[in-house]
């Protein structure tokens, strides 16, 4: 496969991007994922901020955090814990509130959304002044690795159905890797109702409706290597009341 070549975005020292890093028992991958993201956002010259919101992790996730703040620095590393798990659409409403970048970009802590791709969605936002700038598994170069045969239908099938069922215009709904203007986001939220990993198909198909610009960047999505998945049966069921609440009030 031809490697990647990504013309680097021209800078604006105005824009600032703020990391949205929820955990839960990420205490293996939370080291490596902070500093690929000071690697690749450091590197390029961007200003950033690395938001933790850690769901009362019993492992010492958050214990590990506070570590990685003192190396990094607390203009880096902002901690906001809670104290259990809420669900991750209020995880990324509690870290946005602290959030000071105009940019917002969230991605999942477990090295599955790899920080080498930010600097191509940057890219991208400033191409078309996209509202939204959303990671695909589906289109060009993209793909997942690491699932077993499973858990590629799952997710291949929920994918389809909600493209028959809402034909959002973007190619894939369920991914959880993206870059959001922070006032696009807040009008987001507002108007989601949904919790869990419905909230990100939720939040594209309520973009949509508020004809909020949509980008794509082909992501290659990688499972874990640390911990187990969260994905479970209640997640799937849980998916499957969104897609049908969604699609009969759209």
């Amino acid at each position: 496969m031809a490697s990647r070549k990504t013309t680097q975005p021209k800078r604006d020292t105005e824009d600032k991007y703020s990391i949205l890093l929820p955990t839960y028992n990420e205490r293996e991958n939370l080291p490596l994922i902070v500093w690929l993201l000071v690697k690749y956002l450091g590197e390029s010259g961007f200003n950033y901020e690395i938001i933790v919101i850690d769901d009362g992790s019993p492992d010492g996730t958050l214990e590990v955090a506070e570590q990685l703040q003192k190396i990094y620095g607390g203009d880096k590393i902002l901690l906001r814990p809670r104290e259990k798990k809420l669900g991750l659409g209020t995880a990324y409403i509690h870290g946005m509130k602290h959030a000071t970048g105009n940019f917002i970009i969230i991605m999942d802590a477990d090295l599955s959304h790899h920080p080498k791709f930010i600097p191509e969605f940057i890219q991208k936002q400033k191409e078309g002044n996209y509202d939204v700038v959303s990671g695909t598994r589906y289109r060009g170069d993209g793909g997942v690795y690491g699932w077993d045969l499973r858990r590629k239908l799952i997710s291949r099938g929920a994918n389809f159905l909600t493209q028959v069922l809402l034909r959002p215009g973007a190619s894939d709904l369920t991914g959880s890797f993206r870059l959001y203007k922070k006032s696009a986001l807040e009008s987001l939220v507002e108007r989601c109702v949904s919790k869990g990993y419905v909230f990100q198909m939720e939040m594209i198909v309520r973009a949509r409706q508020l004809n909020f610009t949509i980008g794509e960047v082909p992501i290659s999505f990688v499972d874990r290597v640390y911990g187990e998945s969260k994905l479970g049966g209640n997640e799937i069921v849980s998916f499957a009341k969104g897609l049908l609440m969604l699609f009969a009030t759209t």
